[in-house]
């Protein structure tokens, strides 16, 4: 047995089927009694929907969420928390929404309940990705933590297909990188395996059957799994790439990390075997690699960035920008390796089997 530290962050879930009903329940064991809510524009009814079972506690909706969690957004934001001198924020929805409770949080220490619409996972980690003139900046802290999530089936089940296909594997990218980080664990692996797993099973038959309720409930158990493991332990090349596009080319978050992921798993394939053989297993599939470009692609993902607005001639500086200041990674940083995983993502290629006998 190897030796390993863990350190299990605090949170409370409510995971089931109608459970936003318990939201008022859950405000009054905080104690808070000015909430404010958050969403995106395009959410902003059905938060406002559900946010009507906190009744009297709701002091406002800010529904400008922003892909990528821009600062100046997070600022608007700011004087909404000070005019309406909100004890708390509710976030409903996705990684943009839970974003910026998060910013909102690490500013104010204000206690956050979340109610996740999508597979982001976001919502179980205590990491913040902000953006400001084109730079992507992460950071941790126990204040970014939300203090309560609360799972609903019942709100996925409208969870567009090609949504719930992004999303899910923006999940999975999250246990993948836990099982080759230098913090590394036998529980956070364990938990990395079976939500990867989770996924897989799941979101095949979304494509066929998006109404599945057993499905929708294992999509959003792997991707609470998923988001644990990212919560617990460090981030790697996979997470450095996708931060350092998302804040150069504000391109798609989950469409993004989906077109990625298959190529920063190849590339360090030969430096953490016994992740990809875990990753493969959870996936009943030989190469970890290939399998995650399987998966998304037959189930209808885009797995091309420049057809989700990546431009070539920016490639290099990409690369320059991602090894400026780089995540620890289990495979050293290679310029050139970088530009051809780039490449690879870049033209939409399925990456090629990894030896790992």
């Amino acid at each position: 047995m190897q030796n390993f530290i863990y350190t299990g962050n605090p949170g409370r879930v409510v995971f089931g089927s109608g459970t936003i009903e318990q939201l008022d329940s859950e405000a009054e064991k905080l104690g808070v009694k000015r909430v404010l809510v958050l969403s995106t524009p395009e959410q902003a009814e059905q938060a406002k929907a559900i946010s009507d079972h906190l009744g009297d506690r709701i002091v406002g909706l800010f529904s400008k969420a922003t892909m990528h969690t821009p600062v100046e957004v997070t600022m608007a934001a700011m004087e909404e928390v000070n005019s309406l001198r909100a004890d708390a924020v509710l976030s409903v929805g996705g990684g943009s929404t839970t974003g910026l409770g998060k910013a909102i949080a690490f500013r104010t220490d204000l206690p956050q309940i979340v109610v996740p619409t999508t597979y982001a996972g976001s919502e179980a980690t205590p990491i913040l990705g902000e953006t400001e003139n084109g730079r992507k900046v992460t950071k941790s802290d126990p204040r970014i933590l939300p203090e309560v999530i609360v799972y609903d089936v019942d709100l996925t089940l409208s969870l567009p297909v090609s949504m719930s296909v992004t999303s899910g594997i923006n999940a999975i990218a999250h246990a993948v990188e836990a099982l080759y980080a230098r913090e590394a664990n036998p529980i956070i692996s364990m938990m990395a395996e079976t939500g990867i797993g989770a996924l897989a099973r799941a979101l095949p038959t979304l494509k066929t059957d998006p109404l599945n309720r057993d499905a929708r409930a294992e999509a959003l158990y792997g991707a609470w799994l998923c988001g644990v493991c990212l919560g617990s332990v460090g981030m790697a090349l996979h997470h450095k790439l996708c931060h350092t596009l998302g804040g150069m080319f504000n391109l798609p978050h989950a469409p993004m990390h989906t077109a990625v992921l298959p190529h920063a798993v190849a590339y360090n394939a030969p430096a953490a075997p016994d992740a990809m053989r875990r990753i493969a297993k959870a996936l009943n599939a030989t190469d970890a690699a290939q399998a995650l470009y399987d998966l998304a692609s037959h189930l209808g993902a885009e797995m091309s960035l420049a057809k989700i607005g990546m431009p070539a001639a920016q490639l290099g500086e990409t690369v320059d920008r991602a090894m400026a200041n780089p995540y620890w990674n289990p495979r050293a940083l290679d310029r050139s390796s970088l530009e051809a995983l780039l490449s690879a993502a870049l033209h939409g290629e399925r990456p090629p089997a990894t030896d790992m006998r």
